[in-house]
């Protein structure tokens, strides 16, 4: 089943770029920008990677940011990602970022876009991976902020496919941003917003993300499980759920193999992400061989979670059915060891 999941062309819709920085290149970019570290090796800096809940965990994303600070810094990153991507046989991304993080730094915001987005081109051609932008809002910022960040992104509508919200759920509603997203929607861009697992009032945000936003798609939402008529909402719009299990390992102590199993049998549309790769160490192929390995699943329930990554993405309808296509090809002729 390993060599059955490595090899299948798969689809990532859940992956923040600053949580793909690798500690190599982050020593990289210290020494180059002159940035001070607290870790003297790379190694040193994994085993301080002690997070046990989302507010640890963003301490010391945000801290790993400070090496990024050149418009080539932001090239460099997006490209290591898509490398890896590539051998994971990953053909399609569509990938978060978190400008707010850097112009708070002082780095532009144009720095930050561009360097993406030169990135995103290079791995087109030369990886043969598709990408696609998502802006994501920080929600312990103000509403304010965001609108600001939204407007500095009108000049870029072209690199961008949509808007998301991530960031520290507690006191930050999904209506507290319901302005910016309703802007961004009469813009052309698709919406998405973070439901982190187990959160207070969790089950009230994923009714307003659905109801009161009217998002696209929805992150992490594995709490949608606790009520039926949100599963049901849910189904009547096709709304896709961007599922990280080794991500959600450090809030719950399980991969949530048991809840995916619940979500597809209740015919919900999970994919399988891996959220923040570099920090809890795990890419998308490790996401779903550690999920497999768990909850064992079928082939099929695989090749379903996978085809839901595509059925559930930004692309042209044509662009879906190709890549589900060849997605079938594989699966027709691969047997599973």
């Amino acid at each position: 089943m390993k060599e059955f999941i490595e090899n299948m062309p798969k689809a990532e819709l859940h992956v923040h770029i600053e949580g793909t920085l690798e500690p190599e290149l982050s020593f990289a970019l210290a020494q180059k920008n002159k940035v001070s570290l607290k870790a003297k090796t790379p190694e040193e800096m994994i085993k301080a990677y002690d997070f046990y809940d989302l507010p640890s965990f963003l301490d010391i994303y945000y801290a790993g940011m400070s090496v990024l600070i050149e418009e080539d810094d932001f090239y460099q990153l997006t490209m290591a990602y898509l490398k890896r991507a590539a051998a994971q046989n990953i053909v399609y991304v569509e990938l978060f970022f978190d400008p707010q993080a850097h112009t708070i730094r002082g780095v532009s915001f144009d720095s930050v876009i561009n360097g993406i987005h030169a990135a995103q081109k290079d791995a087109r051609t030369e990886l043969g991976v598709e990408s696609q932008l998502i802006l994501c809002f920080l929600r312990d910022m103000s509403a304010e902020s965001a609108m600001e960040h939204l407007k500095l992104a009108k000049p870029h509508l072209n690199k961008l496919v949509g808007v998301g919200l991530d960031s520290d759920e507690k006191n930050n509603p999904p209506s507290k941003f319901a302005e910016v997203f309703s802007k961004a929607r009469s813009w052309g861009l698709k919406l998405t917003m973070h439901c982190d697992v187990n959160q207070d009032n969790t089950q009230e945000h994923i009714r307003q993300v659905i109801e009161d936003i009217k998002v696209d798609r929805i992150d992490h939402g594995v709490n949608i499980l606790e009520s039926d008529a949100l599963c049901e909402l849910a189904k009547s719009k096709n709304l896709g759920l961007t599922v990280c299990p080794v991500s959600n390992k450090f809030v719950v102590q399980s991969l949530t193999s048991c809840e995916l199993k619940q979500m597809l049998e209740k015919g919900l549309l999970p994919s399988i992400n891996s959220d923040d790769p570099s920090y809890f160490r795990a890419y998308l192929n490790e996401n779903l061989i550690a999920l497999q390995e768990e909850g064992q699943f079928s082939k099929e329930d695989l090749i379903t979670l996978v085809e839901n990554s595509f059925k559930t993405s930004w692309l042209s309808e044509k662009r879906k059915m190709d890549y589900l296509d060849t997605l079938k090809r594989y699966t027709d002729t691969v047997a599973v060891a």
